[in-house]
C-alpha cells in the first residue's frame, strides 16, 4: 500500500488526482436529479470512469475517484454516509489495480491495460466487478452500521449501479484511452519511481487473493444476513427500516476492514 501515500511525491501523479477528481465529479452531478435512493445514491453513468482510472493511473485514479466522488456528494447528497462513500469508491478503483497487478493472471508483458487479449478483458471483467463490490460493501456496511440504510438494498444497487457502467463504458474508454496516455508517458508505472511501485511477489498475489475473497464474502455475507433478518433487496422507498442487523454488521465489517488489511500486507 506505500505507492498509495508515496505517489504524493511525484507531481505529476497529483495533477492526474486532480484531473480524475474533476473529470468524475463533472459527470457525477450532472446525473444527480436522477434519484435510486433520496440522499444517498442515484443513476451513475460516471461508474464507467474508476476501473479504467485505477488501472491507467493506479493509486491517482483512487484518489480522484474518492476526492471526486465527495465533491459530487457537496451537490445533494453530503452527510456522514460521504465518509463511507470516500473510503468506498477510493476501494472502486485501487482494488482492480491491485488485483490486475497481483493476482498471478496476467504475464509481465500484459500488464498494461491495453485490452487486446481475451485474457485482458476477462480479467477486467472480474476486477470491474469486485472494485463495484468492494464500493458497495464497505458504504452498505457502513450506513447500515449507522441505520441509515438497509444492507440489502444499499448493497445490491450499489454494485449492479457500479458493475455495469464499468463494463459498458470502461471497456471502450479504456481501449481508446490507453493508447494515447502510454504514448503520453501518463501510466502509472511510467511516472513513479521504480522504488515506490510495489514489487509482484508471492505476498502480494496472497493480498491479491484476500483482497478478491474478503470482497465476495463479504458482500455475499452481508446479503445473507440481511435477508436473513428481513430486510428486502428491492424495496419502494428504500426506507431505514431493518437496518442494523448484527449479522450484517459482523459480515461485511470483516470483509470491509479485511481489503484493507490485505492492501496493507502487499
Amino acid at each position: 500500500m506505500k505507492d498509495v501515500f508515496k505517489m504524493w511525491k511525484e507531481t505529476k501523479m497529483v495533477v492526474l488526482v486532480a484531473l480524475c477528481a474533476g473529470i468524475y465529479a463533472a459527470v457525477l452531478i450532472p446525473f444527480k436529479g436522477f434519484v435510486i435512493i433520496p440522499g444517498f445514491t442515484e443513476f451513475r453513468p460516471a461508474s464507467g470512469l474508476p476501473i479504467m482510472m485505477g488501472l491507467l493511473f493506479g493509486p491517482a485514479g483512487a484518489w480522484g475517484a474518492a476526492i471526486g466522488n465527495l465533491i459530487g456528494d457537496f451537490f445533494g447528497s453530503l452527510g456522514i454516509g460521504s465518509t463511507f462513500g470516500f473510503v468506498g469508491n477510493f476501494l472502486f478503483a485501487y482494488v482492480p489495480y491491485k488485483v490486475w497487478r497481483n493476482l498471478g493472471v496476467l504475464k509481465e508483458d500484459e500488464m498494461e491495460p491495453s485490452l487486446k487479449s481475451g485474457k485482458q478483458i476477462g480479467l477486467f471483467v472480474l476486477v470491474s466487478f469486485l472494485g463495484a463490490a468492494a464500493c458497495a460493501l464497505f458504504i452498505a456496511w457502513g450506513l447500515d452500521l449507522l441505520q441509515m440504510v438497509p444492507f440489502a438494498a444499499l448493497g445490491s444497487i450499489i454494485t449492479a449501479n457500479n458493475f455495469i457502467p464499468s463494463i459498458v463504458l470502461g471497456i471502450p474508454l479504456t481501449l481508446v484511452l490507453y493508447p494515447r496516455i502510454k504514448k503520453w508517458h501518463l501510466l502509472w508505472t511510467d511516472i513513479m519511481a521504480e522504488e515506490d511501485i510495489p514489487e509482484i511477489t508471492a505476498k502480494s498475489r496472497v493480498s491479491a487473493v484476500l483482497m478478491t475473497i474478503f470482497t465476495v464474502a463479504g458482500l455475499i455475507g452481508g446479503l445473507f444476513f440481511a435477508l436473513g433478518g428481513g430486510q428486502e433487496m428491492f424495496a419502494a422507498g428504500f426506507g431505514a427500516g431493518g437496518a442494523g442487523n448484527m449479522g450484517v454488521a459482523v459480515a461485511a465489517g470483516i470483509g470491509s476492514i479485511g481489503i484493507l488489511v490485505a492492501g496493507i500486507i502487499e
